[in-house]
């Protein structure tokens, strides 16, 4: 174990949440990959949009597709001027493509957070969930999101787009599965032509990726807080069909079965990595491997933080992470207005 992770010392309300959460996953996530819902669904808090003003911003549902349950959480402040041009970001959660929704209480605090900090529209995603639903519906069901974002992207076939929604400043972001997702979205964007959006920046927190080999963080970390190798392993087996292993194209990005991504269409990517996440050595390699493909990459490492330390506003890295993503997201709307 290393030496931070052995000093660690998280506030009391962090370290009931993280056992909550852990003791949850493991309860229902059962041996042969299957999940039990009935159990976590009492587990998984939900909150509901905001139909009144909280703190500045507003909220509300979209419906895209009933028959798949596809659908997402629009949020936008309230206190900005309707003349001032905002930012959109699309934002896919986390939770191992298993777990958690836009509405979860976690999800549904941190994206009121982004949109209240950064003053932007956000709109979190609610994608197909494994393992009833195994890769590539939760690529599938994103990507859908954008096509239906452009497609009426005038307000004509939804209420509540604020008309200052910048659709020509989109940044597509997410948090581990999904930060997955959302390099994803960038290879599926690279063979499409959106009408309106237009995506400027990637936003990849703590992105999941995996493979066979193991690396040496994921030795060295072995009792990370929430997400430990065993935990991610069972993830990419409820994700992948029958047949497939962590060397997928989907999970080892730049692995031996990777595609050459040189030629397709990148935005500015931002990765944020925490020091005590078994998987930073993974993302890494990921942002090494977007340089070597000669996209504008940056990374930035809060070195005490574990994976989803952003969900945790008690943490000292969360402003500090808040205000880097405002800084990464304002100074792409910069290059796109000079």
């Amino acid at each position: 174990m290393s030496d931070a992770l052995s000093a660690l010392r998280l506030p009391w309300k962090v370290k009931i949440i993280l056992t909550s959460i852990t003791i949850g996953t493991d309860i229902c996530s059962r041996p042969d990959g299957s999940v039990n819902r009935f159990i976590f669904n009492l587990m998984d808090f939900k909150s509901s949009p905001l139909k009144k003003p909280k703190n500045g911003v507003k909220s509300f549902d979209v419906t895209v597709d009933a028959s798949r349950n596809l659908w997402f959480r629009l949020y936008f402040p309230t206190s900005e001027s309707t003349s001032e041009s905002l930012p959109l970001i699309v934002y896919f959660h986390g939770g191992g493509f298993v777990y958690m929704a836009p509405d979860s209480k976690l999800y549904d605090d941190f994206c009121q957070s982004l949109s209240r900090e950064i003053h932007a529209v956000v709109i979190s995603v609610n994608y197909r969930l494994a393992p009833e639903n195994k890769w590539p519906c939760q690529y599938e069901d994103s990507f859908d999101v954008l096509k239906f974002i452009d497609g009426d992207g005038d307000g004509s076939s939804f209420e509540g787009l604020p008309a200052n929604v910048d659709l020509k400043r989109c940044f597509v972001a997410g948090d581990s599965a999904g930060g997955n997702i959302a390099h994803h979205m960038i290879l599926k964007s690279g063979d499409h032509e959106f009408r309106k959006l237009e995506i400027i920046g990637l936003i990849a927190i703590q992105p999941f990726f995996g493979g066979e080999e193991r690396t040496e963080s994921e030795i060295r970390l072995l009792k990370a807080p929430l997400l430990t190798i065993d935990r991610a392993d069972w993830f990419w087996k409820a994700f992948l069909p029958e047949g497939f292993d962590r060397d997928h194209k989907s999970v080892n990005i730049f692995g031996p079965k990777s595609e050459d991504i040189s030629k397709v269409r990148f935005p500015a990517i931002k990765v944020f990595v925490g020091g005590l996440d078994p998987l930073i050595d993974r993302q890494k390699r990921y942002y090494e491997g977007l340089k070597k493909s000669g996209k504008e990459a940056y990374i930035i490492e809060y070195p005490n933080a574990f994976h989803t330390f952003y969900g945790f506003p008690e943490l000292p890295e969360w402003s500090e992470f808040i205000k880097d993503v405002a800084d990464f997201i304002a100074a792409q709307c910069s290059k796109k207005s000079s």
